[in-house]
């Protein structure tokens, strides 16, 4: 039997699309805690996530982990409850994450919620970051997972912006497109870590001053043009260079090249 979300119009957005209630969230977490509470295998869980710290808001995922005794087999509980929950809520599987000794799960329900499940051995249970609040069980104390260093950062950036310049002058506008897109992240990444801003997943991006912001607005691509590519790009690099203190005497070491990728030449 399948379990209804129900939605509602009250939740739906200005396009009309039914989105998940809180109450829906809510009917999610306490049947996977029932879950949790017949498994024996399963000796402590937690949600982690925005959910962890507050009550979120109206459209904050649910996230749960949880400690599998050393005995089984994470695979073998995460198969049986995925079975579960397909079955009572007509779930979509998505894509597994593994994270060290973890195993995520990522899940979309009807009505747009998703619901991301993780399992890891009970000897290596624990708040991997402040957002973990324990339900029940016990943990072990872990170290923080920590940005990427700023070199990582700032070289990835350097190396999308190289490979941009590759692709204008190929004619390959759409690849071009994608590199000038993803060396902005990386710059923007590196800012948020000088910032101490989240760096993963751009979650730090909208907290980020507004004159850094106004910086790279400018970097979005406009069209497949091969001129307004290399106007994005020259952008991209100069607000990288911006955030670049944390490694400076790289920068310097390969800022005079960087800079000649934007410069327009004969196709």
């Amino acid at each position: 039997m399948v379990i209804n979300l129900s939605g509602g119009s009250e939740e739906k957005i200005e396009s009309g699309i039914s989105m998940f209630s809180i109450k829906d969230r809510n009917l999610i977490r306490d049947h996977v805690l029932q879950l949790a509470a017949s498994d024996a295998r399963v000796v402590a869980g937690a949600v982690v996530g925005s959910l962890a710290l507050d009550d979120g808001d109206r459209w904050s995922d649910l996230d749960l982990t949880f400690a599998v005794a050393d005995d089984f087999s994470v695979f073998d509980v995460l198969e049986d409850w995925t079975g579960n929950i397909v079955k009572e809520f007509d779930a979509a599987h998505l894509f597994d994450l593994p994270g060290g000794a973890s195993v995520y799960r990522v899940f979309l329900l009807p009505v747009c919620l998703q619901f991301d499940l993780s399992f890891t051995p009970a000897s290596k249970f624990g708040a991997t970051g402040p957002k973990f609040k324990l339900l029940f069980g016990s943990s072990v104390e872990k170290p923080y997972a920590q940005p990427p260093p700023a070199q990582e950062l700032f070289g990835y950036a350097v190396h999308h912006a190289l490979r941009a310049r590759f692709c204008i002058e190929r004619g390959r506008y759409w690849h071009a497109e994608y590199w000038i897109s993803a060396a902005r992240d990386y710059a923007l990444s590196l800012a948020c870590r000088r910032r101490g801003l989240p760096v993963y997943h751009g979650r730090g991006f909208d907290d980020l001053p507004t004159g850094v912001r106004d910086v790279f607005i400018n970097s979005l691509v406009n069209s497949l043009e091969r001129d307004e590519l290399l106007r994005a790009l020259g952008v991209v690099i100069n607000g990288l260079f911006g955030e670049a203190d944390e490694v400076r005497e790289l920068a310097i070491k390969v800022e005079a090249q960087l800079r000649e990728l934007a410069i327009v030449s004969d196709s």
